[in-house]
């Protein structure tokens, strides 16, 4: 029997070897990452926000946009989906709501943080967190709320920047102790608190590895290493799609070469083949015979 993206998801957890999770905004992006091979995708709250709203990480999507986004992706990929819930919407009875319209919508796995909403980009300054009492009672309304064992709760900390690495620590235990499937100690700022992370807490790890952001680059093998599950770049593909269509804007706009040869823009051809164009073609033709 195959397995389900969710009993996937659970074996690559369980394994702790620092696997690649690459973050989407759409659902174009989660099949260039299928495409290439990665094992797992993420759906980041800041990438849809950046995207389709063209608005900061700062709260400005709500459950109804993040369920949208997951449900094209889950129609579009295979591959285990994470989705970030951020606060999860509200308080423990809001997460309980939260959790059934992701699961339902094709989460199998479903990321909440601890920081008052409206919560800010973990890589940002002026944060607040919630009592570690509050979120504890966000995690197991989650876990009452979920329909299946196999969609994974991850339960995301804040508190380093606000409260210091050992509070954030005690939270990681505590959190792990209401019943969380993975633990996101978020933001941990130097190499000797990225190491220490794991030990916190018996438990599989996320560690989020933001380009510009406060939490050292460290190689992919190197944090496997250091025992965390899953490595993730939420904003690569966005950083990296911003950047690529600047140098090919600037190019037209200067008179430059933006032709298939000029290394600026995929071809036409790659273009159809990802959105599987061939696919309904061929399914005119069968209910035109």
């Amino acid at each position: 029997m195959t397995a389900t993206p969710g009993q996937v998801l659970k074996s690559i957890v369980q394994s702790r070897r620092g696997v690649l999770l690459p973050g989407a905004a759409n659902a174009l992006t989660a099949r260039v990452i299928e495409e290439l091979g990665y094992e797992a995708v993420y759906i980041t709250g800041a990438g849809v926000s950046n995207t389709w709203l063209g608005m900061p990480d700062l709260s400005f999507i709500g459950l109804s946009e993040i369920a949208a986004h997951t449900s094209v992706i889950r129609d579009a990929v295979s591959l285990p989906i994470i989705v970030d819930a951020d606060t999860g919407f509200g308080n423990a009875v809001n997460i309980y709501h939260t959790v059934r319209t992701l699961e339902r919508a094709g989460a199998n796995a479903i990321q909440i943080e601890d920081q008052v909403l409206p919560k800010k980009c973990g890589h940002f300054s002026g944060k607040a967190v919630i009592s570690k009492q509050e979120m504890v009672a966000k995690i197991k309304s989650a876990l009452d709320a979920r329909r299946s064992e196999d969609c994974l709760i991850m339960a995301r900390t804040d508190s380093r920047a606000i409260e210091g690495f050992e509070s954030a620590a005690d939270r990681c235990r505590a959190y792990r102790e209401a019943g969380a499937d993975i633990i996101f100690f978020e933001a941990p700022e130097t190499m000797d608190e990225l190491k220490a992370v794991p030990s916190t807490v018996d438990a599989p790890h996320l560690v989020n590895i933001v380009v510009g952001g406060k939490t050292p680059m460290v190689p992919t093998k190197e944090l496997g290493d250091m025992g965390f599950s899953l490595v993730l770049y939420a904003n690569v593909a966005l950083q990296a799609a911003v950047q690529g269509m600047t140098l090919a804007l600037k190019a037209l706009k200067d008179g430059g070469d933006v032709s298939e040869t000029s290394g600026l823009v995929t071809s036409f051809a790659n273009r159809q083949a990802l959105v599987k164009k061939q696919f309904f073609d061929d399914l005119e033709k069968h209910y035109s015979r």
